[in-house]
């Protein structure tokens, strides 16, 4: 029997953060673009994802140790735990 892995970080349903941004302030700061958004389930900041160029979602990870982000794209509904490498789909 397959061992199914479980992430204890994510928050429950009611408790996910909604987006409060459709920007990365970071990217912005520096006059730079991003391709997609994510949604920082701890401390609720937008950062751009690692298919844009500065990668500031996973930095933010790195820094803060902020383990589940969610997707802050329209139509888009899953999570990413950076500790236990797991993904989500549809929360």
């Amino acid at each position: 029997m397959m061992e199914t892995k479980v992430c204890e970080h994510l928050p429950s349903p009611e408790n996910l953060k909604p987006a409060n941004s459709h920007v990365c302030a970071k990217c912005v700061a520096m006059g730079s673009t991003w391709v997609h958004l994510r949604l920082c389930q701890t401390c609720g900041e937008t950062h751009c994802c690692d298919s844009s160029p500065n990668r500031h979602a996973t930095k933010h990870y790195l820094e803060t140790k902020h383990p589940v982000i969610t997707s802050a794209q329209p139509g888009e509904s899953w999570a990413w735990c950076y500790e236990d490498q797991l993904f989500m789909p549809a929360l």
